[in-house]
C-alpha cells in the first residue's frame, strides 16, 4: 500500500478480500475510532466498534444511514463539509481538525479528527481516525486555568523545589513583597522571613511538611524595603507518581491590615475608650488570671472597689465634657498611686477598681487607700474653677473574702457601700456582717414595692416652734415604714432604694396627699393657719411625672390654700436646677405654696439661687446647731445665715435644737423658728393631735411631750 497527496493506494497484487481482512484486523484492534465515509451517499460505509462506543451508538445504527454531519455540532457543519470537499478534490492533502461532536444522547465530546481521501473500487471516500480528547482538553483547560489563577491571583504564590529553594513566583508575590523573580530565584523560602524565628520554628514547619505534606500558620516577613508585615502562610506539597516530592506550592495571604483591625477591635472590646483603662470585661479576666497565679504561688491579692462621691453633681454643675475630663484625671491619679504590676480598671460610670498584687493585710492596703483618697481629693481646675473629687473605697481580699472573681468584686462593692455610709472620702473592709446587711437591704428593697399597697407607710410629725412665743406654727411630716417583720424603719434606710427604683414618685405622692389631708383636719379643728412641711427629694422633684398641678388640685379638693403647705428642697437641687425644676418651683410659688431650703450651709449656699427662686425659709443644718454653745465658728455661721436670710426677707428654722442653751443662743441671734428634741420628738398623727388640743406652750412645756 502506498499513498500520495493524501490519497490512499493499494498494491495490485493484493486482492480486495485480503485488503478488507487486513483493514478490519487493523481497525478492530486499535483504541481509536476508525471510519470510512462516502460523501456521495452521505453515509458511513465502515465504522469500528471503538468509534460506535465513543458516540454511544451501536455499530449497525451508524451504518444505517447516519451521516458524518449528524455527529458534527451544528455551528461547525459548514466548515467540516468544506474541508472534506477540499480533501476529495485534492486541494487539501489531508483532513485535520478539533471540534465538538454530538453523541447519541445529545451530549458533546471533544474530538480530534485525522482523515484522507481513499479511492475504492466503485467510489472515492474519506477514511479517518477519531480520537476522544475530552479528558485531554479538560486537562489542558485545567492547566490553562491554573496558569491564569497563578498569574492573576491576588494572593502571592511561590513554588519551591523539594529543598525549599524558590523556583518561580507570581505577580502578586512581587506586588506584596517588592521582590521580582530575579531577586529570589535560587534562594531558600525562609530567607524572606523576619528575624523573629529560630531554627526550632523552621524545624517544626518542615517536620509537618514531611509528615502531612502541608503546613499553615501566621508569620512575620520582611518586604524588600525592610518593612515587616504579617501574612497567613499555606504550604502544600505536590508529589510525583512514585511518591517523591515534585515541588512545594506556597500561598501568602497579606493580613497586616486585618491584624491591625483585629487589634483595634480587641482594644475597643477590652478597654475603656475615655480613660484607656481596662474595662469591666478585661478587668475581670485579669482578676481571674491573677487569682489563679496567687493560688499557684500560695499568695493573695486585694481588690479596691471605688465609687466617686456625688459625681453626678460635678456632671450637672460643669457639664459632661468637663465630667469626662475629671474621669480621665481620676484614672491618671489612680495609676500614679499603685505599682506597675497592679491593675487599674474602670468598670463603668464613676466606678473604678484596682487589683493590688500580693496584698493580704489591712496594713498593706491602708497605705494605698489613704494615698488614693488624698490624691483624688487634690483640687483640679475644670471649667474655669477648682473641683475636688472624692471617692469611697471598699476592700476585699483573696482568698480570705472570696474564692471566685465575681464574689470578690461583689464583696468589695458591698464594702464600698458601707464606706459611703461613713461619709465622703472613706474606705471600708469587707466583713461577713456587711453581706448580711446587704442581704437585708435587698430584702427591704423587694418589700418596699409592696409597702404602699399594704398600707405600711406612716407619717410622723415634728413640731416647728416660734422661738419667741413658743407657739407651734408648723410641723414637718416625716415618713416612716412600719415593716411587718423589722418594725419601724427610718427613711434613711429605704429612701435611697426608692429613688434608685423610681418608687420615690408614688411614695412622694402618697406623703403629700396624706400630709395635706392631715393639715386640713388640724386647720379645721385646732389651728386655722397651721402649716405642714413636706420633704421632696431631688430625684422626685426632677422626675417628669411630678406635676405641680396634680398636687395643687389635691389642695383644692381639700379646701386648702397653697400657703398651708411648705415644700422642703435641698441646696443641691436649686444649684443644679434644670429649666423644668425652675418652672415647677414657680408654679408652686404662684399658687402660694411656701418653699424651704433644707440643710442649709452644707452645700454651695449660693445667695443668687435663693433670690432667683424666691425662697421663704432657710433651715440651718443640725451640724451647726449641735456645737453652738462650744464652737465659735459654728456660732458665727449661724449668726451669718440668720442675718443674711433676714436681709433677703426670708425666715430661718434651726434644726436639731436639743438643749435650752442652744435655744437661748438662737433666740438671741434672732432665729425665727426651731425644731428638735428640745420641743418634741416626731409624733404619730394621734399624739400630735393631742399636742394641738392643749394650750399654746412655751418651749420648756413643749419638750415634755
Amino acid at each position: 500500500m502506498s499513498s500520495a497527496a493524501g490519497q490512499l493506494y493499494f498494491n495490485p497484487i493484493v486482492n480486495s478480500e485480503q485488503l478488507e481482512a487486513m483493514f478490519r484486523g487493523l481497525a478492530e484492534n486499535v483504541v481509536v475510532g476508525i471510519y470510512v465515509f462516502e460523501p456521495r451517499i452521505d453515509s458511513f460505509i465502515y465504522v469500528n466498534n471503538t468509534l460506535a462506543k465513543m458516540f454511544g451508538y451501536k455499530r449497525q445504527e451508524m451504518l444505517s444511514g447516519l451521516s458524518l454531519f449528524d455527529l458534527v455540532a451544528i455551528n461547525d457543519v459548514d466548515q467540516v463539509r468544506d474541508k472534506i470537499t477540499r480533501v476529495l478534490s485534492g486541494d487539501l492533502p489531508q483532513l485535520h481538525y478539533e471540534r465538538k461532536a454530538r453523541c447519541k444522547n445529545g451530549e458533546y465530546i471533544d474530538i480530534e479528527v485525522f482523515g484522507a481521501r481513499m479511492v475504492l473500487e466503485r467510489c472515492t471516500a474519506v477514511v479517518g481516525v477519531v480520537l476522544d480528547i475530552t479528558r485531554r482538553r479538560k486537562a489542558e483547560d485545567a492547566v490553562q486555568l491554573t496558569s491564569l489563577v497563578y498569574q492573576h491571583s491576588s494572593e502571592a504564590m511561590v513554588v519551591t523545589d523539594a529543598n525549599g529553594v524558590i523556583i518561580t513566583v507570581n505577580p502578586a508575590f512581587t506586588d506584596t513583597t517588592g521582590y521580582v523573580l530575579d531577586d529570589v530565584i535560587g534562594r531558600r523560602l525562609d530567607s524572606l522571613s523576619s528575624e523573629r524565628y529560630d531554627q526550632e520554628f523552621y524545624r517544626q514547619v518542615w517536620a509537618s511538611m514531611a509528615k502531612s505534606g502541608q503546613w499553615q500558620g501566621e508569620v512575620k516577613s520582611r518586604r524588600k524595603n525592610g518593612e515587616e508585615h504579617t501574612e497567613r502562610l499555606t504550604l502544600n506539597t505536590s508529589y510525583n507518581d512514585d511518591g517523591s516530592v515534585r515541588c512545594c506550592v506556597v500561598l501568602f495571604c497579606e493580613i497586616s491590615q486585618q491584624k491591625k483591625s483585629e487589634a483595634q477591635l480587641w482594644r475597643q472590646i477590652h478597654f475603656d475608650l475615655l480613660t484607656d483603662l481596662p474595662n469591666r470585661k478585661l478587668f475581670q479576666e485579669t482578676l481571674e488570671a491573677k487569682m489563679l497565679r496567687a493560688l499557684e504561688s500560695d499568695s493573695g491579692l486585694a481588690v479596691l472597689y471605688m465609687d466617686l462621691d456625688d459625681f453626678k453633681a460635678v456632671n450637672d454643675a460643669l457639664g459632661h465634657a468637663y465630667g469626662d475630663e475629671a474621669l480621665k484625671l481620676v484614672a491618671a491619679r489612680l495609676k500614679g498611686c499603685v505599682r506597675q504590676s497592679d491593675i487599674v480598671g474602670r468598670l463603668g460610670g464613676d466606678e473604678f477598681c484596682v487589683i493590688i498584687d500580693g496584698a493580704t493585710t489591712e496594713e498593706q492596703t491602708d497605705r494605698i487607700c489613704k494615698k488614693i483618697t488624698r490624691a483624688l481629693a487634690e483640687p483640679c481646675v475644670l471649667g474655669g474653677g477648682a473641683v475636688s473629687v472624692t471617692c469611697s473605697i471598699g476592700v476585699a481580699f483573696y482568698p480570705v473574702d472570696a474564692l471566685r472573681a465575681d464574689d470578690l468584686l461583689n464583696n468589695a462593692s458591698m464594702a464600698m457601700n458601707a464606706a459611703k455610709q461613713l461619709g465622703c472620702n472613706q474606705y471600708s473592709y469587707f466583713t461577713p456582717g456587711i453581706r448580711e446587711e446587704a442581704h437585708l437591704r435587698h430584702m427591704l428593697m423587694r418589700d418596699l414595692s409592696n409597702a404602699r399597697g399594704q398600707r405600711q407607710f406612716r407619717l410622723y410629725y415634728q413640731p416647728i416652734v416660734d422661738m419667741q412665743s413658743g407657739r407651734m406654727l408648723k410641723a414637718e411630716a416625716l415618713l416612716r415604714w412600719l415593716h411587718p417583720e423589722h418594725g419601724l424603719i427610718s427613711p434613711d434606710d429605704f429612701l435611697p432604694f426608692a429613688e434608685d427604683s423610681g418608687l420615690i414618685i408614688s411614695i412622694g405622692d402618697w406623703v403629700f396627699n396624706e400630709a395635706a389631708r392631715q393639715v386640713a383636719q388640724w386647720r379645721t379643728l385646732y389651728v386655722s393657719d397651721f402649716r405642714v412641711s413636706v420633704n421632696v427629694s431631688p430625684a422626685q422633684f426632677q422626675a417628669p411625672s411630678l406635676r405641680p398641678t396634680d398636687w395643687l388640685a389635691s389642695l383644692q379638693r381639700l379646701g386648702l390654700p397653697g400657703e398651708s403647705v411648705v415644700i422642703e428642697i435641698t441646696e443641691k437641687l436649686i444649684m443644679n436646677a434644670a429649666a423644668s425644676v425652675g418652672e415647677k418651683l414657680l408654679q408652686f410659688r404662684d399658687a402660694g405654696v411656701r418653699v424651704a431650703v433644707d440643710d442649709f450651709g452644707t452645700g454651695y449656699s449660693s445667695l443668687t439661687y435663693l433670690k432667683k427662686f424666691d425662697i421663704d425659709y432657710i433651715k440651718i443644718d443640725r451640724s451647726f446647731v449641735n456645737n453652738l454653745a462650744t464652737n465659735l465658728d459654728d456660732r458665727a455661721v449661724c449668726e451669718a445665715i440668720i442675718m443674711m436670710a433676714h436681709k433677703l426677707g426670708m425666715k430661718v428654722v434651726a434644726e436639731g435644737v436639743e438643749t435650752a442653751e442652744q435655744c437661748k443662743l438662737l433666740v438671741e441671734m434672732g432665729c425665727d423658728l426651731g425644731q428638735g428634741y428640745l420641743f418634741s420628738r416626731p409624733l404619730t398623727s394621734e399624739r400630735f393631735t393631742e399636742l394641738l388640743r392643749g394650750p399654746l406652750a412655751t418651749p420648756e412645756q413643749v419638750q415634755t411631750h
